[in-house]
């Protein structure tokens, strides 16, 4: 009689971390970063139609990468939640901190109990209504949660746009100066002695929450004010 083929546990959820972390590497970098009246979010996509930033709620909004349809799905789930939620208490009971709590039991599930977990890793942001108020949640394939401060990278090539941002981001500038920080460190080679490239203005998606606006503090930055940020002096 044959012996029926097993595979431990451990390798099971070590064969799908490597399948998720591969699938979110070959995507296009995007950054989150606090800057003096908010949060700004930069990422590379030629593709206009299909958004890696988008606005949840009042002061909330989502960034991702990996696989658009896979997150998608999370992102409107995540505004059913926050809809339902502050129509049936208040619209101050939405908050980044719990909807980042049903991300990762969703994503969690999915790691566990399907066959194939999600190519996906996400940013879920609250502006307060000082720095010290604001909130950044950072979500992996397999559920986990970490908050962050000061600036988040995910996928692509992260590792070398992070280090650039860290050595050079200060959370008191200006939005034009945070928005070129970010756009010089996606850009950043991947090897030494590789070329540098550029991203079309086209080629950019961008969005901010800014604590100065009312109630809404979601907005995409867009054509001719996107070029203005981008060519402001210091």
């Amino acid at each position: 009689m044959s012996m029926p083929f097993y595979v431990s546990p451990e390798q099971i959820m070590k064969d799908k971390s490597d399948f998720a972390r591969k699938g979110i590497a070959r995507g296009r970098s995007v950054l989150a970063m606090q800057y003096a009246d908010g949060i700004v979010f930069v990422g590379e996509n030629p593709n206009g139609a299909l958004h890696k930033i988008s606005e949840i709620y009042d002061r909330i909004a989502f960034a991702a990468v990996g696989k658009y349809n896979e997150f998608e799905n999370l992102r409107v789930g995540g505004v059913r939640y926050a809809d339902t939620r502050g129509y049936q208490y208040d619209r101050r009971d939405v908050t980044s901190r719990g909807l980042a709590n049903i991300y990762a039991q969703t994503l969690g599930t999915i790691f566990t109990e399907s066959g194939k977990p999600y190519e996906v890793e996400l940013v879920v942001a609250e502006v307060g209504d000082n720095q010290a108020e604001d909130q950044m949640y950072r979500l992996t394939y397999d559920g986990s949660v970490a908050e962050e401060h000061g600036f988040i990278v995910m996928g692509g090539n992260s590792d070398p746009i992070a280090s650039y941002v860290r050595e050079r981001h200060d959370p008191k500038a200006s939005l034009a100066t945070a928005l070129k920080l970010s756009v010089a460190a996606l850009v950043q080679p991947v090897t030494d002695g590789s070329e540098a490239r550029t991203i079309a203005g086209d080629d950019l998606e961008a969005a901010v929450l800014d604590r100065t606006r009312p109630r809404r503090a979601f907005k995409r930055l867009v054509g001719a004010p996107l070029q203005k940020l981008l060519e402001a002096k210091k």
